[in-house]
Order: C-alpha cells, then sequence, then structure tokens
C-alpha cells in the first residue's frame, strides 16, 4: 500500500519541444533529470502538474506557436505549473512573463537548474507575476552535455553551444550566447552510454559544430580530432553530422568521413544565398566560389554523397536577379535537398536596417520556387541511387503495414513491416521510387527471404 502512495505523490511533468534538434536534445536531458528526481514524465495531454516549454525564436512564427501551447496547456489542466525555456525565454522573457498562464521564465543560463530554482513548482496566488530568471547572455558559459533518448533507432547529441558568427539576420548569438563545447572525452563518454542503450545512429548538433573545441574563449581541441575519436566508438553503426558551416568544413574532414568506418556519407551544409552580394549583407564568411569547392570536393570522394542546404530567400536587399542568381546557381549543383527558410525581421539584428525591404509576397513566390527545385533535386538524387545496394536502418514507425529506414547516404526507403528488422541495418538494392518518394527496395538475400 505504501509504494501506490507513493506512485500517487509523484509529480507528473510533460514536456514540449520547439524548433531545432538542439533543442530537442536539451528537452531530452532536462526530461532524465526531472525522472532522476523521482518526478513521472507523461504527455502534454496525460494533465500533468508541470509543463516545460523549450522554445525557439528563429522565427516570428515560433513565437507565436509558444503562446498557442501555453493556451493549450492552461486548458489542459489550469493548477498546471507552466515553465518556458529556450531561445525565446532568453530573448523576451518579459513579454513571456506577461503571457496569462505563464509562471517561470529562464533563459540560457539557467534552464539547466530549473528542479532547484523553482523549489517545487508551487503556483503563486492568482494574479501574480510570473518569475524570471534571465541573466545577461555573457552569463551563460557553463556547457551542458545533452542527448535524445525518445527514439530507439537515431540519436541528437549535442557537442557545441553558441556561436561567436554575427551573421546579419540571426537571433541565435543572443539566445544561446558564445561559442563553447564539451571535451572530446566526454562527448566519447555520452556516445558510448548511448551505445550502450542499443542506438545505432549519432546525430551530431549543435549551432555551430564545426566550431568545437573552444572553452573558456580558447581552442583546445578540433572538429576533426573529435570526428577521428567518435570514429573508434564500439556499438554504434553510423554517425551523422547535422551541419556544418562551408567555411569550417575542412578538406581533411571530408578526406576522412569518405573513408571512415561509422561516418556516413552525408553532409547538409547551409549556404543562405547563392549571390555574394547578398553573402555580404548576410555578413556570412565565404562566398558561393568556396561553397562550390566544398560540394566538388565531397562529389569527388564520394559520389554517392546527400548533400543537404539551407537557404534564407526574402532578405533585405536580395534583389529578383539576385534571387534568381541563388536559384540557378542551386539548380546546378549537384546538392539532394533543400531546407528553405523566409526570411523574418528580428529585432536586435543587423538586417533589419538593410533596404530595400523585401515584400511578404514576393518572399513566399521565392519560397515556393525553392520548394519545388528541392523536390526535383531530390528525386534526381533519388533516382541517381537505384540500382545500387546500400545498407538500410530501419526503424520502429508503421504505417499501412511498411516500415521505413534511411540508407547510410539519407535515401528514405520503404519495405514490408518485418519486426526483426526495426533497428537493424541490412543492405538492400533500391528500386524504384512510390508516389509518397520514398524508395522501395529489392527482396534480396537475408532481408526478406521470409516473404
Amino acid at each position: 500500500m505504501q509504494n501506490t502512495e507513493n506512485h500517487t505523490d509523484k509529480k507528473k511533468v510533460a514536456f514540449y519541444t520547439l524548433g531545432c534538434k538542439l533543442n530537442y536534445s536539451e528537452t531530452s536531458t532536462i526530461s532524465r533529470m526531472f525522472e532522476s528526481k523521482g518526478y513521472e514524465k507523461v504527455e502534454f495531454n496525460q494533465k500533468p502538474d508541470i509543463f516545460i516549454i523549450n522554445t525557439c525564436s528563429v522565427t516570428e512564427n515560433a513565437d507565436k506557436k509558444c503562446k498557442k501551447i501555453v493556451k493549450e496547456a492552461n486548458k489542459i489542466n489550469p493548477d498546471g505549473y507552466v515553465t518556458i525555456i529556450g531561445c525565446y525565454a532568453q530573448l523576451k522573457p518579459q513579454e513571456i512573463a506577461d503571457i496569462e498562464g505563464v509562471d517561470a521564465v529562464l533563459g540560457a543560463a539557467e534552464k539547466f537548474q530549473l528542479i532547484d530554482l523553482l523549489d517545487g513548482f508551487v503556483k503563486e496566488p492568482s494574479g501574480q507575476k510570473a518569475k524570471v530568471y534571465n541573466q545577461n547572455i555573457e552569463e551563460a558559459i557553463d556547457y551542458h552535455t545533452s542527448y535524445s533518448l525518445n527514439d530507439r533507432t537515431r540519436t541528437f547529441l549535442k557537442v557545441q553551444d553558441g556561436c561567436d558568427y554575427p551573421c546579419a539576420y540571426c537571433t541565435i548569438p543572443l539566445a544561446r550566447g558564445a561559442s563553447r563545447s564539451d571535451s572530446i572525452a566526454n562527448v566519447v563518454k555520452a556516445a558510448q552510454e548511448i551505445a550502450a542503450s542499443g542506438v545505432k545512429e549519432i546525430v551530431l548538433t549543435g549551432v555551430n559544430i564545426g566550431d568545437f573545441g573552444l572553452r573558456n574563449g580558447t581552442r583546445e581541441e578540433t572538429f576533426f580530432d573529435l570526428v577521428k575519436a567518435l570514429d573508434e566508438v564500439e556499438g554504434i553503426n553510423r554517425f551523422r553530422i547535422s551541419s556544418i558551416e562551408p567555411n569550417l568544413l575542412t578538406d581533411e574532414i571530408i578526406a576522412f568521413v569518405a573513408q571512415s568506418k561509422r561516418f556516413v556519407p552525408h553532409f547538409h551544409i547551409p549556404l543562405q544565398s547563392g549571390s555574394n552580394k547578398v553573402l555580404g549583407l548576410m555578413r556570412r564568411r565565404y562566398k558561393r566560389e568556396l561553397y562550390v569547392d566544398r560540394v566538388q570536393k565531397i562529389k569527388e570522394l564520394m559520389p554517392d554523397c546527400c548533400i543537404g542546404v539551407d537557404v534564407i530567400v526574402g532578405h533585405p536587399g536580395e534583389t529578383e536577379e539576385e534571387f534568381l542568381e541563388t536559384y540557378n546557381f542551386l539548380n546546378e549543383l549537384p546538392i539532394s535537398y533543400l531546407h528553405v527558410f523566409t526570411y523574418s525581421e528580428r529585432e536586435n539584428t543587423s538586417a533589419i536596417g538593410i533596404k530595400p525591404v523585401v515584400p511578404q509576397s514576393k518572399r513566399a513566390e521565392r519560397s515556393k520556387m525553392l520548394h519545388i527545385l528541392s523536390d526535383k533535386k531530390r528525386r534526381y538524387f533519388y533516382e541517381q541511387q537505384l540500382g545500387k545496394s546500400f545498407e538500410v536502418l530501419f526503424e520502429e514507425d508503421v504505417e499501412d503495414g511498411q516500415m521505413q529506414g534511411f540508407t547510410e547516404n539519407y535515401v528514405r526507403v520503404t519495405a514490408k513491416y518485418d519486426p526483426l528488422l526495426i533497428n537493424e541495418t541490412k543492405q538492400v538494392a533500391l528500386v524504384s521510387i512510390n508516389e509518397k518518394m520514398l524508395v522501395e527496395v529489392q527482396e534480396a538475400e537475408v532481408l526478406f527471404e521470409s516473404h
């Protein structure tokens, strides 16, 4: 009977994450901190006592989403304790504190201390303003190892935080602070813990992971050193580099990945614009010629390598001609897909002062053009892989009797459901592309011998 009472007394906590994979890795780590202190983790709609909302502030839309989630939390449990953390919480704490139903707001330096700071999560009397714990971003100097463990197949491992690049459109340095990293020894230890949990693929994530190795403003190690050390970690089949700046993606990293035991042939390289003039306005640290050079080097050593690209449309000062320069530049490059972002005005960024401003209708039109181009690029890349053999890591999601997975070079495949294949890597031949833009695989060797 005593055990039942203890279980009933457990406070229930639920999490909601907006934004990037880095946020997801941090939410997962914070949730494990709660569980280690005796809290029960539940789904958002299971009437939790505490709601933790981890926010993003890359676009205006992310701010609106935060308000919507708070409203939903208040509806699910009007007596629940609502805490907001993340980038939006660092940038606009007072604005969030004014949202009806918010109990506490914690900035970048405080979010990993929230269990201690909020002392039992007791709601203030009605009408009391939310508690705000938010130091100046210069105080966010600690590094917190984080990784997600909610997916049996793949984990996002944070290796770096913050950014020293003052890009004209970006609030991330204001929200996350200066570039800082874990040590290689700690990252390897985290990777070994993840391997012990049965996960087969680790995606390395951070704000600017190519800048890995900075601690207290001093470069102690390099991203290349990290890649070499992780390649020796037993139990992990695949390491994937989530996103790396073109000026930090060196020849030695590319060459190492090309012959690596565990790093897969897949790079995501932010471009943002194919116009040198716009790259200058954006305060990016390279010209388009360097980007071409990086792509050519990758394709020379890994012809089947998947290359993803971030691009921003409608940045202030981007003319129709410069957008078309970007479009044509991307069209001619042997890349595999695009992540298209529509520029949105952010306070305290230098882009706000750049003229002329691109009308919203033009931004939407340019975004649509690049989304169509991305679909064409992905289809063409998939077509180039047909008839070839790859290893697929199969995932747990099953839909209409089919399961899915990714090849090492990030081709999404579909196959008939087989429970034995979940979280397993199998060699398959890629046969055809279906109407859902998934690649169907050949029944070959051991894979489907029983079907």
